[in-house]
């Protein structure tokens, strides 16, 4: 059993304080990987712009399992996929204010890849969450009686192989489906009904296997899902696909990743930002519509930003990323949208370098957490200079390269053996 430790000296008095303090301005939830609009960016405001000695409080912590799956949070409740001994994966859901664990459900699912443990972040509807478990397991939970609704074996059915970092993606919605991407020659990316399970499309082959999530944007008026691939395919290693049928609407292939795993970063003028590491630095194109066909223009490739895991944030059209991997350490990069790198951390002395931590934008400060320290640091975002306000340690270990999650004031970040809820809230 895991040793679960609640740091709340009282769960009722954390809930009255919360519900004295909680305003309209931090009722924003976190239902998905990388929050309300898959962007990193959270509406909340009402945070803390500076930070007490020894840094924000601890509300609670909860033992985990190792891994790198991130929370999601609705309606005060944190949904994350643990996984036991390489024997089963487990939805544990806990209280937002207090810690405790309101409900668990597991499945059987043996076996182990490289890098092993948890991986995806839920998906969170009204009814329902939706997982990819390490081994391709696609689960639908309901909710309220925490049953499995329906499960997909990703691998098994569409007689692929298990990835050799395993299934690494987390699950994006549109209108009645939920979609993932099998990365099989008969389903690259496949839409499933949300209530039944039942398969409504599936695409053809793109390209090679990678541990990129379908992203549901728009581009030039139509709806569609961008899914970043390896190089292989016939199809390029970005493309968009049709969320009608899954259909190819149009391809890139001049950026190539042999492992890609951020998604595309949606910019304005139905422009994207595509970026991974392994010498693949970053590209930026532009996607048009003339009438039924589209077309794909590169505006730029740049060497001068490489994020290995983590998409950019975009703020005020600029764009900031943790430029880090195997073969650089850039540190901390802020770059223009055409190109121009405007500053990077690792140019100065004693500024982090931050690995390949998480970061995500709230109340207009930056939130970056270092993957090899665990520090977290609180930004103000500049185009001139690295600007710090505070920083404090906040998790113990290495390999903290979780996406984080900020809900009513409070921020939920993740180690290899713990997962801990911040207090982010003004006094």
């Amino acid at each position: 059993m895991l040793n679960r430790t609640p740091l709340a000296a009282c769960a009722v008095a954390v809930a009255l304080v919360s519900a004295l303090t909680v305003t309209s301005s931090w009722a924003s939830d976190w239902p998905q990987f990388q929050g309300p609009e898959r962007t990193g960016m959270s509406p909340e405001t009402g945070l803390a712009h500076t930070w007490p000695e020894g840094g924000p409080k601890t509300l609670w912590a909860f033992s985990t399992q190792e891994g790198f799956s991130g929370p999601a949070i609705r309606d005060g409740e944190v949904y994350f996929l643990d996984r036991e001994e390489s024997l089963r994966d487990v939805l544990r859901c806990l209280s937002l204010e207090s810690g405790t664990i309101l409900w668990e459900t597991s499945y059987d699912a043996a076996g182990s890849t490289s890098y092993n443990g948890s991986r995806t972040t839920p998906t969170i509807t009204a009814d329902h969450v939706y997982t990819v478990g390490l081994l391709g397991q696609f689960t639908c939970f309901d909710r309220k009686s925490h049953a499995i609704l329906w499960q997909k074996d990703l691998s098994k059915e569409h007689k692929t192989d298990v990835p050799n970092w395993g299934f690494s993606q987390s699950p994006s919605l549109y209108k009645n489906l939920v979609i993932v991407a099998p990365q099989a020659p008969d389903a690259f990316v496949a839409a499933y009904d949300q209530k039944s399970g039942d398969q409504i499309w599936a695409s053809e082959e793109l390209g090679g296997v990678g541990y990129s999530s379908p992203l549901v944007t728009t581009l030039d008026g139509q709806d569609q899902v961008v899914m970043v691939t390896a190089p292989g395919g016939k199809n390029g290693t970005v493309a968009g696909l049709s969320l009608e049928d899954g259909a190819v609407l149009w391809s890139y292939d001049n950026w190539q990743c042999k492992i890609p795993i951020p998604n595309a970063t949606l910019l304005s003028d139905n422009r994207l930002f595509i970026t991974g590491e392994y010498g693949a630095g970053s590209a930026m194109i532009q996607v048009k519509k003339d009438g039924d066909r589209f077309s794909v223009h590169e505006l730029f490739t740049t060497d001068k930003l490489g994020s290995q895991i983590h998409q950019p944030l975009v703020i005020d059209n600029v764009l900031y990323a943790n430029s880090n991997g195997n073969k650089r350490r850039d540190g901390m990069v802020c770059m223009a949208l055409d190109g121009e790198l405007l500053w990077r951390t690792e140019d100065k002395q004693d500024l982090p370098s931050f690995e390949r931590g998480n970061l995500l934008f709230a109340d207009g400060m930056i939130l970056n957490l270092d993957g090899n320290t665990g520090i977290l640091h609180l930004i103000t975002p500049s185009t001139k200079e690295y600007v710090e306000i505070a920083r404090a340690p906040v998790l113990d270990g290495k390999k903290i390269w979780s996406p984080m999650a900020l809900s009513n004031g409070m921020l939920v970040v993740r180690s290899q053996s713990e997962m801990k809820c911040l207090d982010l809230r003004k006094s």
